[in-house]
């Protein structure tokens, strides 16, 4: 019988992942800025979470690494806070107190959890993650573009349970619509590789304000699309559009 795996979709790249009994906030985003909007209501406060075991922060942009809300929400610092060196460095800034800077195929343990950074590419040093305890294993994207390395976890980490995938594809329109995040297409290439038993997108509500959307970012915030790219490309795994607050249970 496999151990309880479930996700709980906070907003944006911040979600609330169980395993058994471990509980693992990714990629905190508790506020918001004049050109920062999540585009969806958060499912709760930071003081609402409960225990929390472990935080994984894939990379330092505010909306992946907002530490401010977590201290002013009286959050404990004494978690263990995992991120490649540039988060780590803000952590310990703030007063984080176990803070452990792992970079892309290395590994630190938080009781029953292994956490495994894994290849990131961002406009900063991003990992991404694989988290696993009790026999289930996590994939974690965070906001990265779509890494050829990534396609190799299955051989290096074994068989995927759930891959969380940014899928929004964000451009922005100053540097000549560079991209910095996998688009829906993309994501669900990596998907096909990965083959997970279930697939959850995130990463598309993010908006930059009515004149920042049309000034300096471009984005497409309908996961249906990366969906439908996964219907096309992988048909037998099967993908959940999650709203906030929604508790989802991983075969």
């Amino acid at each position: 019988m496999h151990t309880p795996l479930a996700v709980t979709r906070i907003g944006h790249a911040c979600q609330l992942i169980e395993i058994g009994e471990t509980r693992i906030l990714t990629d905190p985003w508790f506020t918001e800025t004049a050109t920062y909007h999540p585009g969806e209501q958060l499912a709760t406060t930071v003081a609402g979470l409960g225990r929390i075991d472990a935080v994984v922060v894939s990379h330092e942009h505010y909306d992946h690494c907002d530490l401010d809300a977590l201290l002013d929400g009286g959050f404990d610092l004494s978690v263990p806070l995992i991120g490649p060196g540039t988060v780590a460095t803000i952590a310990r800034a703030k007063g984080f107190r176990d803070v452990r800077a792992i970079e892309a195929w290395e590994a630190t343990t938080v009781g029953p959890l292994v956490v495994t950074a894994t290849p990131g590419e961002h406009g900063v040093h991003e990992v991404t993650f694989v988290l696993q305890a009790e026999g289930r294993t996590v994939f974690f994207g965070g906001d990265s573009l779509r890494v050829p390395e990534l396609d190799t976890i299955p051989d290096r980490i074994g068989p995927v349970d759930l891959a969380i995938l940014p899928t929004n594809g964000l451009c922005v329109r100053p540097l000549g619509m560079r991209q910095f995040v996998m688009d829906a297409e993309q994501a669900a290439g990596l998907t096909a590789a990965l083959r997970p038993t279930l697939a959850i997108p995130h990463h598309y509500a993010f908006h930059s304000g009515r004149l920042g959307d049309r000034m300096m970012t471009k984005t497409d915030p309908d996961p249906r699309h990366y969906a439908d790219a996964v219907a096309r490309l992988a048909p037998d795994i099967e993908v959940r559009i999650v709203l906030t607050g929604e508790r989802v249970l991983v075969p």
